[in-house]
C-alpha cells in the first residue's frame, strides 16, 4: 500500500524545481487565504453595519469554535501521517507525529469558503478551488491521506450547512454554532 505515496513522494523529491513550486503553493494558497478571510471579516465590519454585526459575528464565531473543535478531535484521534505509516521522507517539510485526521489545513480553507458564501459566491467558488488545490498539495506532498483532506472539507461543509444554513435560518440573530 505504501507503493504510491512512495512513489509520487520520491518523484517529487527527485525534481527540485517541483518540490520549490509544491512548498511555494502551499504556503501561498494558506496566506492568501487568511488575507482574503481577514478582509471579508473588516468589510462586514466596515460596510455592512446595518445588521447589527450579526454577518460579523457569525464569520468569527463559527470558524472559530469549529477550528478548535476539530483541533481537539484530530488530537484525540492522533491518526499517523503517510510518511510514519509508510516510512518515507515527504516532499512537504513536516515532521509532527500524527494529528493526521482530518486535515486541519483543508477544514480551515472550506470553512473560510462556506463563511463567503453567505455574502459572496464567486469569492465561495474561488477559494474552494484554492482548496483543492491545497487539497492535492498536501496528498501528492506526503503529509496527508486522501481520506484526511476529504474528510477536512466535507466537516467543513456540514459545520457550515449546519451553523449557516439550518441554524441561521431557524434562529436568525439568536443563531449559535451549538
Amino acid at each position: 500500500m505504501n507503493f504510491p505515496y512512495t512513489r509520487v513522494t520520491n518523484s517529487i523529491k527527485n525534481n527540485n524545481g517541483l518540490v520549490t513550486a509544491l512548498k511555494v503553493m502551499d504556503k501561498a494558497i494558506t496566506y492568501i487565504t487568511i488575507i482574503f478571510y481577514l478582509y471579508f471579516l473588516y468589510f462586514c465590519y466596515k460596510w455592512i453595519p446595518g445588521d447589527g454585526g450579526v454577518l460579523l459575528y457569525r464569520s468569527i464565531l463559527v470558524p472559530g469554535v469549529s477550528f478548535v473543535a476539530v483541533s481537539l478531535f484530530r488530537k484525540a484521534i492522533s491518526a499517523p501521517r503517510p510518511y510514519e505509516v509508510f516510512g518515507f521522507v515527504p516532499a512537504l517539510d513536516k515532521d509532527t507525529v500524527g494529528k493526521s485526521f482530518p486535515s486541519r489545513h483543508v477544514f480551515s480553507i472550506f470553512m473560510i469558503s462556506m463563511t463567503f458564501l453567505q455574502s459572496s459566491v464567486l469569492m465561495a467558488v474561488v477559494i474552494s478551488v484554492l482548496g483543492i488545490c491545497l487539497a492535492i498539495i498536501r496528498v501528492v506532498g506526503g503529509v496527508h491521506f486522501i481520506k484526511d483532506v476529504v474528510a477536512g472539507a466535507s466537516i467543513a461543509i456540514i459545520i457550515s450547512i449546519i451553523c449557516y444554513g439550518i441554524l441561521g435560518g431557524v434562529f436568525g440573530l439568536l443563531m449559535l454554532p451549538f
